[in-house]
């Protein structure tokens, strides 16, 4: 993270000091309440209720904190990637967010916020967190700094950054201006208009959609194992997929970059009559850059503890991919 990023996280860090929270409750939290509160129906707020919101704001603010660290050496002027040359899955983050903000305009318009701050959140745990960033890690942090993998990443993340800029901006207005400082480019966020998101298509949507599914079953296969002590982090097992043949294609276009979707050094699917995950510990080494377990790890003897693909994005080329 570099000055611009360090800057930015201190600052929305002290936005509301933790521990402080239960006894001088900040404005951004009350004012949170108030929008996550269905006020058609009778209003109750306590200790307790109001941890629950402390914790939401908390998931927003460290997504958020997150978009702008990765995106601070990023200038949309020079650096940002056309939509059909960006990674298939930062294709699938920006028709997630379009389709999120088209439900988010349509709760506006009839003011329902607490619809609004419930989708947010969960799309801030769900699809950012719990899947698209935690896949996007190992490029953002193992590619070269200005290669096509990093930039179409940082394309996606700083046209989500100012989309959710601006969904939060009406109860969340003093974090929102706070960081606008930082990445906007006019006086105020109130003066800005929602962001025009690329859609994509419903086979897109469908097809990583699918892959979601399956990554969580994947998820929970590998905890299984991890369980019998048998493999440490995902990054130390090695899958093999059986599946039908309409997940078996889907499976297979993701070529070599399947294992980057699971989180495993190794990934393969082969055909079968049912959805049924192998895992077993890599025997390989572990680079100690990337932490993948692999067989070509100090294939260049001047730097023997990564491996080919590190060497390859540190002082080569760069590794190529394609969909995640």
């Amino acid at each position: 993270m570099d000055g611009q990023g360090k800057k930015m996280s201190k600052s929305l860090g002290n936005t509301v000091a933790p521990q402080d929270v239960s006894s001088k409750m900040g404005a951004e939290i009350i004012r949170l309440w108030v929008a996550s509160t269905d006020y058609s129906g009778d209003l109750g707020i306590d200790d307790k209720i109001l941890a629950r919101v402390v914790d939401a704001y908390r998931r927003i603010r460290n997504t958020l904190r997150f978009l702008l660290a990765n995106t601070s050496d990023f200038d949309v002027a020079t650096d940002a990637v056309a939509y059909d040359d960006l990674l298939e899955i930062d294709q699938y983050a920006l028709a997630r967010a379009a389709e999120l903000q088209q439900d988010i305009l349509g709760h506006y318009k009839v003011y329902e916020f607490h619809p609004v701050v419930a989708k947010i959140q969960l799309f801030c745990s769900e699809d950012l967190g719990g899947f698209y960033l935690d896949v996007l890690k190992d490029r953002l942090y193992t590619s070269a700094p200005k290669s096509l993998a990093r930039r179409s990443a940082q394309t996606a993340l700083h046209q989500i950054t100012h989309a959710l800029l601006r969904w939060m901006a009406p109860f969340l207005s003093f974090t929102a201006e706070e960081a606008w400082k930082i990445v906007g480019h006019s006086e105020s966020i109130f003066l800005e208009q929602f962001t025009a998101l690329p859609a994509g298509d419903a086979a897109l949507l469908a097809k990583w959609n699918r892959i979601c599914e399956i990554r969580n079953q994947v998820n929970k296969d590998i905890e299984v194992v991890r369980g019998t002590g048998a493999v440490g982090s995902s990054l130390q097992a090695e899958v093999t997929l059986t599946a039908e043949p309409e997940d078996l294609a889907l499976l297979q276009s993701l070529g070599d970059d399947m294992k980057f979707v699971f989180i495993t050094s190794a990934a393969q699917a082969i055909a079968g009559e049912a959805l049924v995950t192998s895992v077993q510990a890599s025997e390989h080494a572990k680079c100690e850059r990337c932490w993948h377990y692999r067989d070509d790890v100090g294939v260049n003897p001047a730097h023997p503890t990564i491996c080919g693909r590190c060497d390859s994005n540190l002082h080569g080329e760069g590794e190529v991919r394609t969909k995640a």
